[in-house]
């Protein structure tokens, strides 16, 4: 039922072709992402933008997802926090590691840790809350 990487990627592109977020991995109830910044990306004081930020961890759990139940489009956030915790680098990728905490038959919960690539300071965090269409995902076994 998950999809691999490749897989992701390629519907991504196909379908998100707007986004900048590149798949680096992808595992069980999680995933790995980069997205380079360029000037596109930077607000004023030369940070990253809070929208860039929250928009690459909706995408990472968007992936985590998509790993764990297979390609299922119509999966959706429901809800998305974010708690900024220092200003990221301008010059650094960010790279986004999430982790599903909860995978329900309606519900998906995920967190993910936002870091400027070669720090080891989280520069944000985030947890996001996606819902399944029904049928999508599949029963628990025990």
């Amino acid at each position: 039922m998950s999809a691999s990487k490749e897989e992701i990627a390629d519907f991504l592109a196909s379908e998100f072709p707007q986004t900048k977020c590149k798949v680096e991995a992808v595992g069980e109830n999680s995933a790995t992402l980069s997205h380079d910044i360029g000037i596109d990306e930077l607000r004023p004081g030369g940070t990253v933008s809070g929208p860039v930020l929250m928009s690459v961890a909706d995408v990472a759990i968007y992936v985590a997802i998509l790993g764990t139940i297979g390609i299922v489009p119509l999966t959706v956030t429901t809800s998305l926090s974010i708690n900024f915790l220092r200003k990221p680098s301008a010059q650094a990728r960010i790279i986004a590691e999430c982790t599903l905490i909860k995978v329900g038959r309606t519900l998906i919960v995920g967190e993910v840790a936002l870091y400027s690539e070669g720090f080891s300071d989280m520069v944000a965090h985030v947890v996001g809350t996606y819902s399944v269409p029904p049928k999508s995902v599949p029963p628990k076994r025990d």
